[in-house]
């Protein structure tokens, strides 16, 4: 790891970022038994609040498990006197399923909808101020999923993978003819699947290598107590093209917030784009950084503070 990257990560990391006890909890998706974690506000304690509690229901991208990338957040949103829900889907981290580190997209949004349904019949949980946050991957799943639950309180899509095609684009020639062969072995061979690394140094190969995606394993062997499976079946890369959540932003009907990266070429982000179809009632914010930058420091307190303030406005906490 070099030295600047060691120094942005410690910059990242220089508050406290302790984590309130989470609640271990299990919800089923297509037959599958999906790992599930609840935190509740850092003022709590107890786990038991004297009321319904306002939750967050965060929805990870493309690689991501519970905590990758995801501990300030749920920290600074939990001191604020937001619930916070995390899950993994089917075939990652803790959850069940097979094959193991395999992508479909819209079975992903199905997963989320799960979630959504697991979080509402908490008890704790006050259904009318639900917030569905998603990220990265998961960005387009927040939009998707709030589409078709206009109940929601509020959206959050932060970095989100909007266009598909766009994302494919931007990966250059030689990368995406690898990818190719890697996707004919994975599909024909009956003895096994083929992987790729999901994240690499610049240069290597893996299906994110810009940007600065090789800074999360250095950010998971700073932060998290077990390793990363850094891996991703190479069929998985297929479903990229088709998903486009970007035609789902005229029927979001609740407050939204989306969160932009201007240098972004992971999940390129067309803001002209994205403003001409979506309504007055979400706010549209855009950081000059690249994809991974807003998750780290110097990027994030901005970012969440961003953040904050538009959870504050729909559901009347600071």
């Amino acid at each position: 790891m070099n030295t600047m990257t060691s120094n942005k990560l410690n910059a990242a990391s220089a508050h406290d970022s302790t984590l309130p006890v989470g609640r271990k909890s299990t919800f089923r998706a297509e037959g599958v038994a999906c790992a599930a974690t609840i935190y509740h506000p850092s003022n709590d304690s107890s786990g038991k609040s004297i009321k319904p509690t306002p939750a967050i229901l965060m929805i990870h991208g493309w690689g991501g498990t519970q905590l990758i990338l995801f501990k300030d957040f749920i920290r600074r949103f939990t001191e604020a006197g937001y619930a916070v829900m995390t899950f993994d889907y089917a075939g990652w981290g803790a959850s069940e399923g097979l094959p193991r580190n395999t992508i479909n997209p819209w079975a992903r949004v199905r997963t989320a909808e799960a979630a959504l349904a697991h979080l509402k019949a908490q008890q704790d949980i006050n259904q009318d101020q639900i917030v569905v946050w998603g990220t990265s991957f998961g960005g387009g799943h927040a939009i998707d999923l709030a589409a078709e639950h206009p109940e929601l309180a509020g959206v959050i899509a932060h970095v989100p993978m909007l266009n598909g095609m766009a994302a494919v684009k931007a990966v250059p020639i030689p990368r995406l003819m690898r990818f190719g062969f890697d996707i004919a072995k994975d599909l024909l061979n009956p003895f096994g699947r083929t992987y790729i690394p999901v994240v690499s140094a610049p240069g290597e190969y893996s299906t994110m290598d810009r940007d600065g995606a090789g800074r999360l394993e250095d950010w998971v062997m700073q932060e998290l107590d077990s390793p990363y499976d850094n891996r991703v079946t190479a069929a998985s890369l297929l479903t990229m093209g088709p998903y486009q959540p970007r035609k789902n932003l005229k029927r979001l009907s609740m407050p939204g917030l989306i969160i932009g990266a201007l240098r972004d070429t992971v999940a390129p982000f067309n803001e002209a784009a994205v403003r001409s179809q979506v309504g007055k009632h979400i706010a549209i914010s855009t950081i000059d950084a690249n994809h991974f930058d807003p998750y780290l420091a110097p990027w994030f307190e901005d970012n969440v503070s961003n953040q904050l303030s538009f959870l504050g406005d729909i559901l009347g906490r600071r």
